[in-house]
């Protein structure tokens, strides 16, 4: 638990988290603002709730696995990482103190934005933040969290862990989308369709976005070509089997964090 404060104290005095913290109010903020005085009031999926969707989905993976990365890979070429091993703690706490320590940094700040966006919209007439985005920004704090945290503990110096920070969260956000619509050019429609069901659940990002439609009924803007497996996930079983490749998603990286944080404690 000292281990988790100390940790939490240092994140959170960073300039990078105070400039996180910015960007996040100050987007949303604007989008709450702009799209309040100029659409109406709808149900259903707004371009409000997409806007904000669109901005979690985009911009926190990024920050979190560039801040998580760093922070391991700090630990390791500063030295702080050799000088804990000397202290009675085991390499899976210093893992699960360092994702603890810096989730709660994260959740801290989307806590900061969303009170903002919501007293500000209080001014506007009202703003409502659906449950489920809630519940998914969590889920995509934990989820990146986790890789930022394996990603640092394989880069292991800081420059080394900003790039491969990069090169992840270009691949899960760009490099996915682009590689389905050139292959829909040369393959088969029943292919790509496979290929895309594929990618939703290789993919964390469009993972959640998936779960967004899913929890929310909203699975028809999907189209027809994926009735089978939003069928399936709309279900009982399938909500059980969201949650499951959901904790994969979070566990999974953590083992491999540590075991390669022993291979480096072992040298």
């Amino acid at each position: 638990m000292m281990f988790v404060k100390i940790e939490l104290k240092q994140i959170l005095r960073s300039h990078w988290m105070q400039l996180v913290a910015f960007l996040f109010t100050f987007v949303f903020v604007a989008i709450i603002v702009i799209q309040r005085m100029a659409l109406p009031d709808v149900e259903g999926f707004t371009r409000q709730t997409a806007s904000f969707l669109n901005v979690l989905l985009f911009l926190l993976p990024l920050f979190i696995i560039t801040i998580g990365s760093m922070s391991i890979a700090g630990d390791i070429e500063s030295g702080w990482f050799s000088l804990l091993k000397t202290y009675p703690m085991k390499i899976g706490q210093y893992i699960i103190g360092k994702y603890v320590a810096i989730s709660l940094a994260f959740l801290l700040v989307v806590l900061v934005a969303f009170g903002v966006v919501l007293a500000i919209g209080g001014l506007l007439g009202g703003v409502q933040l659906p449950i489920i985005l809630v519940i998914l920004t969590l889920l995509c704090i934990f989820i990146f969290v986790s890789l930022g945290i394996v990603l640092g503990a394989v880069a292991k110096t800081r420059l080394f862990a900003l790039a491969l920070s990069l090169v992840v969260w270009s691949f899960f956000l760009l490099l996915i989308s682009y590689a389905l619509m050139a292959l829909g050019a040369v393959v088969a429609g029943h292919v790509l369709q496979k290929l895309t069901i594929i990618s939703i659940h290789i993919n964390p990002v469009e993972w959640l976005r998936f779960g967004y439609f899913i929890f929310t009924n909203q699975a028809s803007v999907l189209g027809p070509a994926f009735y089978g497996v939003t069928k399936f996930y709309s279900s009982s079983v399938g909500h059980v089997m969201y949650v499951m490749v959901t904790l994969l998603w979070i566990l999974l990286p953590l083992t491999l964090a540590t075991k390669f944080s022993k291979e480096v404690a072992q040298r």
